[in-house]
Order: C-alpha cells, then sequence, then structure tokens
C-alpha cells in the first residue's frame, strides 16, 4: 500500500468510529508511524509502505479507535510552543494551563527568584518558566515517581535546569518560595461518568481527581493554600488552575493574609486561573 492510500483508509476508520478531525489525526498516525513529519506524507505520497510501517499503522489506528489518546501512541503534545514527551503516567498537558505560565511571566519573576511547581506531572509548567524566565531557581514536585521520571526527561530533552522531588504537595519541603504553582487533581470522583473515554479511561486518575469528601469539593485546594502560607515568602504569589465553576469557591479559602487578583480566563471566558498574594506582613 502507499503512502496516499494508507491515508484514505486510515481516515475512512477513524471516521466510521466518530473519531473528531479524523483527517488531521490520521495523518499524525501516519507520520509517526513511517517516523516523518506531515509534509513528507504529501511530498513522497506514491512511495510504499514498508511491511513494519503498514503494522504500526495498524496498531495504532487499533488503539485510537479503541479510545486512546492521539498524544499518547504518539508520545508528545506541544504546550506553549514546545513539543512535551507524554505517556499514560502524566495527563496531557492542556491549552488553559498555559495560562499559569502566562500569569508569572506577567509578574516578572526577581533575578534569583525561587518558583515551585507542584504537582507537576509531564513538567510542563516548571520547564516552561525555566525556559521562559531567566535567572530564577524552578523546582518541581509530583507525588508520583513514574511521572517525575517522565518530567526529568522532558527537561533534559529541552535542556531546561529544573529540580524534582517527589513528595505529595508541600508536605516534605521546608524551603521558601515566591512563587508556588500548580494545576492540581480537582476533578470531582462523582464526575466520573461525564468525562470522554479518552480521559476517563487512559488518563491518570491521580493526576485527574481531587482527594475530598462529599461535604468539602475544594479540599486540595485548602491544603495547597495552608502549605502556601507556610511556605512562600511575604508577597510571594499562589498561582492554581480550578475547574470550571469552582473560581469562586476556591476564593473562598482565602482568609486576610492572602491579596486577590485577578481571574484568569481561557479562550472561552472561564475563569480557570486564580492568582493571589502572600500578604507581606502577617
Amino acid at each position: 500500500m502507499i503512502i496516499r492510500e494508507a491515508l484514505l483508509e486510515a481516515t475512512r476508520r477513524l471516521e466510521s468510529h466518530h473519531i473528531s478531525n479524523a483527517r488531521l489525526q490520521a495523518e499524525v498516525l501516519l507520520a509517526h508511524c513511517i517516523s516523518a513529519d506531515r509534509t513528507y506524507i504529501y511530498t513522497h505520497d506514491d512511495r510504499v509502505l514498508t511491511e513494519t510501517e503498514s503494522q504500526s499503522l495498524e496498531e495504532a489506528i487499533y488503539d485510537r479507535v479503541s479510545g486512546v489518546p492521539l498524544q499518547y501512541i504518539v508520545g508528545r503534545q506541544e504546550f506553549y510552543g514546545r513539543d512535551f514527551h507524554v505517556s499514560p503516567a502524566v495527563l496531557i498537558p492542556r491549552p488553559e494551563t498555559e495560562h499559569i505560565v502566562e500569569a508569572v511571566l506577567e509578574l516578572r519573576p526577581a533575578d534569583g527568584a525561587r518558583i515551585l511547581d507542584v504537582g507537576t506531572g509531564s513538567g510542563c509548567i516548571a520547564v516552561t518558566l525555566a525556559l521562559e524566565v531567566k535567572g530564577v531557581q524552578v523546582f518541581a514536585s509530583d507525588i508520583s515517581e513514574i511521572a517525575l521520571q517522565v518530567a526529568r526527561g522532558n527537561a533534559l530533552t529541552l535542556g531546561a535546569d529544573v529540580r524534582f522531588a517527589c513528595m505529595d504537595l508541600l508536605d516534605a519541603t521546608q524551603s521558601q518560595f515566591d512563587f508556588i504553582v500548580s494545576n492540581p487533581p480537582y476533578v470531582r470522583p462523582g464526575d466520573l461518568s461525564r468525562l470522554q473515554r479518552e480521559v476517563r479511561e487512559h488518563e491518570p486518575h491521580v493526576a485527574l481527581f481531587s482527594p475530598i469528601t462529599s461535604d468539602d469539593e475544594v479540599g486540595i485546594y485548602r491544603r495547597l493554600v495552608a502549605g502556601a502560607c507556610e511556605r512562600l515568602c511575604p508577597g510571594g504569589y499562589l498561582i492554581m488552575e480550578v475547574g470550571i465553576g469552582m473560581d469562586e469557591r476556591v476564593l473562598g479559602v482565602m482568609d486576610s493574609r492572602w491579596e486577590k487578583l485577578p481571574t484568569r480566563c481561557d479562550l472561552q471566558g472561564i475563569p480557570r486561573t486564580v492568582v493571589v498574594r502572600r500578604a507581606p506582613f502577617g
């Protein structure tokens, strides 16, 4: 089978299983399986696939129609203009999480500022900040050692100076920081059935679902805020991604020790990134 025919067949099969953007996804899968970019598909569309390439494409299509996210199949996802390796051990980086990076950049960290990314996953936030902000020290933590292996690999590949530690939120650090950022697990367990199949069945639940009780849906944020009160330098910033409709409840956790700054909205106008400042005194 030549590339042109393989692309048409892959698109047809994805469409028959109601995969969105079937043509684009077919291009990405095919390019991945022949170790080329998407442009190559069209400039060499009469090349015959090898037996190994054909088998690889068959397996990739099977995985995709079975619900495996495209990013896990090809092993990468773009975040803030860079490709990050991803695996089922980490959440797939989302565009809305880039607002955390943008919030830090707007606050212009001083030379030598210390930044901690809590629950780093793939390391996309920490690595991006280390590369985008000069003269800062970036640290990252996660409860999952497997996730940290992915994050360390991304830092090495992209040339970012990030120091990693395995811990639950802020429980194992006594250091002080100027910025603490986090995209914590905030999905309610009761919302499992509402998630897309790809998310529900394949992304790591420890990074998705908040360890909350039924009467405290912002419990994970309470822990983050309490820890940040102890670990932020006076005047330091806490920046957190929140679930849809959770911004006011999360801000309600803050007491007089916090100055509430404008919450950032995603491209759909949904409040997604809470920004607060630790009072200089008190």
